[in-house]
């Protein structure tokens, strides 16, 4: 063989070696049946994704009131001939693409949007004044629901069940969980979940195998002394005083006592007290959140956290109550990635967009509801980039001025829908039935 074959082929093989083989996974016969990422490219696709995106973000629900969201939901699931539960946990929505039986993998997209009034000038801005999807959870939807209208096509393909998850309440609700309580994901041996990051380019994916986000908890503090005139303190029991000595006290709970390798945190978020310049109040309200990554952490935080309110505020003669608003705001569990879950992501990841866009990631110390589902069910979760380097620097998530680049959902829909299928063909019958019973339906 001469010289310029040689060279031919080193060319040849290295321009191979650098392109994204799309979903050629190591078992040849587990090669998914189409490029998912083309199909979710398509003008079809696409605008329709973008249009549902744009219909949910004017009109922004919060947790346990997606009511209008789930009905466009459903509308659509109706449009595309695919069955569903509804009411779950409320307003979530759970829907099925392939035989309706055994192996089950879930895809996730939470419905939420937050208290906040919207900044951003532009033509599909809120209608609901003080209310806006200011986390991404419309394009987390559209994008589910793009990966169903991809999967519906090839559903005769499919050697198993996906299961769509339409979740409500991740903003502090605890939705997840009510979707478990339910009995919805009963025989699921696997669930994904993805959230937009401007902190990564568009193309890109980032995660980790392991912890990943924070458990999390809220509190809220009164702080009672005796009101009077500002003039005469002597007279009165000030509660402003002793919430001060509160709040720097509690900050010394990481910087004091946590072990500095042992990331935690306490944040106080919110003070009211009192409503003129020459009055000291009755009384003063705090609230906050906490963080940590170990369940003994967590635990000793929120121990902490109430001896230091009740003990500073006494030594400022005031008392005080503690409510971690468990009723309303359930504690998150650490999100944990599962490992055998993690080498699947980054095999179809690398496959459907290129290894050098799968970028592995530190932990934060933000929060998700997605751990419930990790308690109970193998889960992956994982952040898919929105940021393009050409256009406008894009805010972070819960800024009033946050905004999404929409050519991420094609993206979103693909990886969805790839990871499913995937998993589906990698795991068949994960769930036996006991010996006479059938119990492979969800």
């Amino acid at each position: 063989m001469n010289f310029f074959i040689w060279v031919r082929l080193f060319i040849v093989f290295h321009v191979f070696a650098a392109t994204p083989h799309f979903f050629s996974l190591t078992d040849s016969s587990t090669q998914l049946p189409t490029n998912f990422l083309d199909a979710a490219k398509k003008p079809e696709v696409f605008d329709w994704m973008v249009g549902i995106r744009r219909k949910i973000h004017e009109n922004p629900e919060l947790g346990y009131e997606e009511f209008e969201t789930s009905k466009l939901i459903r509308a659509e699931l109706d449009q595309l001939d695919i069955p569903y539960k509804h009411p779950v946990a409320i307003t979530g929505v759970i829907g099925f693409i392939g035989t309706g039986r055994s192996p089950f993998v879930a895809i996730r997209a939470d419905m939420d949007a937050l208290p906040m009034q919207e900044m951003v000038e532009w033509e599909h801005k809120s209608k609901v004044p003080g209310k806006m999807h200011a986390c991404g959870h419309d394009a987390h939807v559209a994008m589910v629901l793009g990966a169903a209208k991809i999967l519906k096509q090839h559903e005769k393909e499919i050697q198993g069940t996906v299961v769509l998850v339409f979740q409500p309440a991740e903003e502090g609700g605890g939705g997840a969980k009510k979707i478990l309580d339910a009995g919805a994901l009963e025989n699921v041996t696997a669930i994904f979940g993805l959230h937009v990051s401007p902190n990564f380019p568009l193309g890109a994916v980032a995660s980790r195998s392991g912890p990943m986000l924070a458990g999390s908890g809220f509190f809220e503090a009164t702080i009672r002394g005796k009101g009077g005139h500002a003039a005469i303190p002597q007279q009165s029991i000030d509660p402003i005083l002793a919430t001060s000595n509160v709040i720097i006290s509690l900050q010394n709970l990481v910087s004091r006592e946590a072990d500095p390798l042992d990331s935690q945190v306490v944040t106080v978020g919110k003070f009211q007290g009192g409503s003129a310049f020459n009055i000291i109040p009755d009384s003063v309200t705090i609230g906050g959140t906490f963080r940590a990554f170990s369940k003994e952490s967590f635990q000793q935080l929120r121990q902490r956290i109430e001896q230091v309110v009740i003990a500073q505020a006494a030594v400022q003669r005031c008392n005080a109550t503690v409510n971690f608003l468990q009723d309303r705001n359930p504690f998150f569990p650490t999100t944990i990635n599962n490992a055998d879950l993690h080498e699947h992501f980054r095999s179809v990841a690398g496959n459907l967009l290129g290894i050098n866009k799968v970028n592995d990631m530190q932990p934060l110390m933000g929060a998700e509801d997605f751990s419930f589902y990790q308690e109970v069910i193998p889960g992956y979760f994982f952040m898919i980039g929105i940021q393009n380097a050409s256009h406008e620097k894009l805010e972070q998530v819960h800024s009033p001025y946050f905004k999404i680049n929409e050519d991420v959902l094609p993206y979103g829909a693909a990886l969805h829908a790839s990871l499913a299928v995937s998993y589906l063909l990698k795991h068949p019958q994960d769930v036996a039935p006991a010996e006479g019973k059938h119990h492979d339906e969800l």
